[in-house]
Order: C-alpha cells, then sequence, then structure tokens
C-alpha cells in the first residue's frame, strides 16, 4: 500500500496523555510507537515541537454527493477534510434523492470509493415513508439511521415531530438512531408570528426565537423518554441549548450510555451577538443561539454530558444563502476549520489537548464502533494528523477549499495550523499539497 514513514520526536495526543514519541507506520498500520531507529528506506518526517493527533472523526457532515453537487461534492469536501485533519466523516442522508435504501447508501459508498480523499461511511435516511422497510432491515452493521435534513424534503419528515413513528422506530430498530430534535411545531407558530410582523424579510437576529430554545427541548426531552421506555439508541445530534444538557448523562462510561449527544463547532464558536455581523452566514437549524448557551455547551463537554463535536458541515451557495431569511437556506461549511477552532479555545484556556483529541477522534470512534480508528495504537489504522499549536493564519477566499468558495470564518486569525494529514497510512495533505488520486476506505464497523 505505502511506503514506511518514522514521525519522530512529536508530541502525541492520545488517550488522557501527552508524551513525545516517534510512530512507524507501512501497509497503512501504526507497526510501532516509542523510541525507534530508521531503517535506510524510511521517509523521516521531523515532528520536534509539533503535536500528533488521531485523526479527527467528523460525525456529521453533508457533503451533498450525490445530487447537488454545484455546490460541494465527495471530492472537493473531503480535500477540505483532510486539509483540516478530519481522516473519516459520516455523511448524511439529504442528498439527493435521500439515503432511504440500502441500494441509495451502496450507491454512495461507490461513489466515494472513486472520489474520497478520507475515509466514509453513511447515515441510512428514515422518516414515516421508509420506516418498515428500516425496521425489517438489518442495521446493525451501519453506522446508524437517522433523519437529519430531510425535513428540508418533504414537511412532517423528522422523528421528533413524529411520536408515533418514533416510537415504533425505537422499539424495532438495533442500530444508533441519530435525529434532529427541534419540534416543528412551535417553530411554524413562531414563524407565522414574525412573518405578521416583516412578511418574507425577517431580520435574520430573530432566528434563534423562531428556533427557540422551548422547541429544541421539547423534542429532546420527548425523545429521551421514548428512547428510556423502548431501550433505544438514541443519539441527539447538533445539541444548541444550555437547558437540553441537563437531559444527558456523565456518571457512567460512553459504551454504557443509551442516550448520546454532540454540540458541532459552530455553536460553541459563535453566539446570537454575530448574526449583525453575519447576518444569514451563520443561520443553522438548530439555530446559534445565546452566550449562555454557547457557554453552557462547552461546560457540558468538559464534563462529558456531550459526547462529541462534529460540524454539521453544510454548504451552500452563496446565492443559496445571500436571500431574504424564509428562502435562505440554513447550514454552512465548517469541516475545514473545526481543528482550528477547539485548538483556538485551547489557547485561550477553554478545553485540554487531551480532551480535543477525546471528543474529536476517541469518542466518535467508540460510539459509532469504528474498527481499529480513533486512537493513535499500534496495529490501529494510521490515521494522523500533524499540527503546529504556534502558526499563525488568516482564512481567506484564496485559501478556503469548500466548493462553494466562502466560510462564515473568512477574517479569522488562527495561531495554530493543521501540516499534515495521514489517511490509513498516507500522506494526504503535506502542507497545502495533496495526493489526490489517493483514495480513503469505506470505514468498517467492529470492535
Amino acid at each position: 500500500m505505502n511506503q514506511r514513514i518514522l514521525i519522530k520526536g512529536s508530541t502525541l495526543v492520545n488517550e488522557g496523555k501527552t508524551v513525545v514519541a516517534d510512530v512507524l507506520f507501512s501497509e497503512g498500520r501504526i507497526a510501532k510507537i516509542g523510541k525507534i531507529e530508521a531503517e535506510p528506506d524510511d521517509q523521516v518526517i521531523d515532528g520536534t515541537g509539533k503535536h500528533l493527533f488521531p485523526g479527527i472523526i467528523d460525525g456529521q457532515v453533508h457533503f451533498r454527493d450525490p445530487g447537488a453537487t454545484h455546490k460541494a461534492d465527495l471530492h472537493t469536501e473531503s480535500k477540505a477534510a483532510v486539509a483540516g485533519g478530519v481522516t473519516s466523516f459520516i455523511d448524511m442522508p439529504n442528498t439527493i434523492p435521500n439515503t432511504l435504501t440500502m441500494e441509495r447508501l451502496n450507491e454512495k459508498y461507490e461513489i466515494a470509493s472513486k472520489k474520497s480523499l478520507a475515509n466514509y461511511s453513511f447515515f441510512l435516511g428514515v422518516n414515516g415513508d421508509n420506516l418498515d422497510e428500516v425496521i425489517k432491515t438489518d442495521t446493525t452493521k451501519l453506522m446508524g439511521v437517522s433523519d437529519d435534513g430531510l425535513y428540508f424534503t418533504k414537511k412532517g419528515n423528522l422523528l421528533a415531530d413524529n411520536p408515533e413513528t418514533m416510537e415504533k422506530l425505537f422499539a424495532n430498530c438495533k442500530s444508533i438512531i441519530a435525529i434532529h430534535s427541534e419540534k416543528e411545531q412551535i417553530v411554524e407558530q413562531n414563524e407565522e408570528k414574525y412573518r405578521e410582523m416583516y412578511g418574507d424579510d425577517v431580520p435574520v437576529k430573530f432566528h434563534p426565537i423562531i428556533r427557540s430554545t422551548q422547541a429544541c427541548y421539547e423534542a429532546t426531552e420527548r425523545a429521551i423518554g421514548l428512547a428510556e421506555k423502548h431501550g433505544a439508541r438514541l443519539h441527539i445530534l447538533h445539541l444548541t441549548t444550555e437547558a437540553e444538557t441537563h437531559l444527558f448523562r456523565n456518571d457512567i462510561p460512553l459504551e454504557e450510555k443509551k442516550i448520546t449527544t454532540e454540540v458541532s463547532v459552530h455553536h460553541l464558536w459563535f453566539s446570537d451577538e454575530d448574526y449583525e455581523r453575519l447576518g444569514v452566514l451563520i443561520k443553522w437549524n438548530p439555530a446559534i443561539k445565546t452566550k449562555k448557551d454557547k457557554e453552557g455547551l462547552l461546560q457540558a463537554l468538559l464534563d462529558d454530558r456531550i459526547d462529541l463535536i462534529t460540524t454539521d458541515h453544510a454548504p451552500h451557495t452563496l446565492e443559496e444563502k445571500q436571500k431574504p431569511y424564509f428562502q435562505s437556506m440554513s447550514g454552512a461549511p465548517m469541516v475545514q476549520h473545526t481543528l482550528n477552532c477547539m485548538l483556538e479555545f485551547h489557547h485561550q484556556g477553554k478545553i485540554s489537548l487531551e480532551k480535543i483529541a477525546e471528543k474529536m477522534c476517541h469518542n466518535p470512534a467508540r460510539l459509532y464502533r469504528m474498527y481499529k480508528r480513533g486512537y493513535i495504537r499500534e496495529g490501529y489504522y494510521a490515521d494522523l494528523t500533524l499540527v503546529d499549536l504556534n502558526q499563525s493564519w488568516t482564512v481567506a477566499k484564496d485559501n478556503i477549499l469548500y466548493k462553494c468558495g466562502w466560510s462564515p470564518l473568512e477574517g479569522t486569525t488562527f495561531h495554530n495550523k493543521v501540516l499534515k494529514t495521514f489517511v490509513n497510512g498516507n500522506l494526504v495533505y503535506d502542507e497545502g499539497n495533496f495526493a489526490e488520486d489517493t483514495f480513503g476506505m469505506a470505514i468498517e464497523v467492529g470492535a
């Protein structure tokens, strides 16, 4: 597969520790960790003064392939991902057509095998239309099933709005059920109120009031209650409110949790104070909310009520974004910059390097039972990212890799930089250069 690569003297951030060590890998796997002497044919990389993380695993992206490739595809977005240190991702089902059958799911795997620079996996979509088929399907070898994004396709597709559908699914599905948790009835009532006041052009600052804390909390509380009733394996996607964090446990190990959740990096980075500056560019569903919510989410991440960090990477063209409130598409691209954001929080004293690795590398692999990924361990796949914690750079049009060509972080200066990213032992990103003909692998589910 690939030659022996030896990274000398970097600081490994792994399993709750930082330690200086050498890492040798060949044939796609980590062969040895410790003090290692190079052999004549080894490719030696000097990691002195740099930090080596397990590859970042992003558990929620929308790479738009197939069906909406005018704004993103599996090649362009995986290229942006590896430039940001991301080596594996799970893509959501709201592609066109929606990923509602095993045939559609397998088509996405086939496309990824020819286009994705990172390792890949995909959720099977579930809604009222295909519920019975999903229940009949053995989903235990899949990453999980999800309704996320399907509400864009047809009203009423959110599980959180359909307790009967949700109850039937929870009673019968053996895999992770990952849901978008908002109560659309509350959202619609709020929309009507603000439409009467402003017409179609509602100021975006009202977005977190329209898609309110109440809408999120009531949906999450009900979903957890139904999941507990049936012993279902529920994962709440992109948590946005401080109130919801108190619905989750931190007194048992992740492997014993049946109810888990995540936070997307933009809900840690932005608050409602940023709508005035950035407007619809930071219009996401669920909405970015208050500074208190942002701080509460970070605290819940630190004390393990929140289990992992994702991006919910959701690119749209600027034309699609810069429309009046009700027409503006929700979502924005983040996958290239999520590790930078978290390392910036580290510089600010808000989170440790070890906790970043736990929430972005170890826990996604544990939660989704990814086979031999998520750690720097001998025998594991050599998915690694080498970063410089003391190199400054600024996000600008000319260094954004998203196909849509923009970022809500434009103008942001980071004081850390991803230098190299290895996927299955291959150097796919090297300080601005890419191995564009080296593709990732489908992620296996296993111990």
